[in-house]
């Protein structure tokens, strides 16, 4: 099949930030429906406006087929965002809303706590077991080199992941066989699920780390559309020699003020009629200020 882009629009700015907004309303949706189940809920907020970016704006891609060759690949290494990540799928096409959200979870769902590319349509990579995005990313663009292929590989990766040493040989490789078609992105909100990152395993300085390991190192607000739109915009073309990382400093929680920037939502539900009404009421409002300043252009 045929297809040098996906079937959605390249979103604008103010477009992005609407969607970005309608994501996280998504995910609080998902979060009551599935009860006291929950999922990783305070991860899959600090990812949102990124990953809507990508999703709608810069990858290449077709939901109505999931599997074609000459796709850009998204793995979600920070797998347990999954909750998150279904709604991104979800608005892009690849399975409906409504099926997310009365099977989610359940024994014979496609849709998991963590996410798995043999049930779930539009996942290129099973995640969940920390620290394999990377080397996962440069299987395939190693294979794109092979194939002659223009595709990109996209990897999410916590900074909590980041103390595994795993990612740090597959850092090594990346630029060893010039893989510039690889961009790594590291949501760095700063917790993982037991404290702040820097009381477990320090990680900073973390910029310096990477551009020691030869990779190009862009720093961006995550919650800033216009700098995620420049950053990704600009990325060196798929054919260069220097890997990216895009080190985006993030709020653990984003969008939700009981949630924001404590570990403890790492994992949660919405199970108290209270706390509902507030993730409603701040998302929704959220999404109407999006609107009205697309509105006002």
């Amino acid at each position: 099949m045929e297809n040098s882009k996906h079937n959605q629009k390249r979103q604008n700015v103010k477009e992005l930030m609407v969607t970005a907004a309608e994501l996280r309303r998504g995910l609080v949706d998902l979060t009551i429906a599935s009860g006291n189940i929950g999922g990783h809920v305070g991860g899959s907020l600090s990812i949102m406006d990124v990953v809507a970016a990508i999703y709608f704006r810069n990858l290449n891609y077709d939901p109505t087929n999931p599997c074609w060759d000459d796709r850009d690949r998204f793995i979600l290494s920070k797998g347990h965002a999954a909750m998150g990540y279904y709604v991104v799928l979800a608005k892009a096409g690849f399975f409906p809303m409504n099926e997310l959200l009365t099977t989610y979870n359940q024994l014979d769902s496609r849709f998991g706590k963590h996410c798995d590319m043999n049930k779930t349509p539009g996942i290129d990579g099973c995640g969940g077991s920390l620290g394999h995005g990377l080397s996962i990313g440069i299987g395939m663009a190693l294979a794109a080199r092979y194939q002659n292929k223009p595709y990109r590989v996209y990897v999410m990766m916590g900074d909590g992941e980041l103390m595994e040493g795993s990612v740090w040989e597959a850092a090594m490789a990346a630029p060893r066989f010039g893989l510039g078609n690889l961009i790594a992105i590291v949501d760095r909100n700063k917790f993982c699920i037991d404290d702040d990152t820097e009381k477990i395993i320090p990680l900073e300085p973390l910029t310096e780390k990477w551009r020691d390991f030869n990779w190009n190192v862009v720093e961006i607000d995550g919650h800033n559309m216009q700098q995620i739109v420049d950053t990704l915009d600009n990325l060196p073309t798929p054919d260069s020699n220097v890997p990216t990382v895009i080190i985006s400093q993030s709020i653990k929680g984003k969008g939700i003020s009981l949630w924001e920037g404590d570990c403890w939502f790492h994992y949660g539900d919405l199970i108290d009629p209270k706390e509902q009404e507030i993730a409603i009421k701040e998302t929704e409002k959220a999404l109407e200020l999006a609107n009205q300043a697309l509105q006002s252009e």
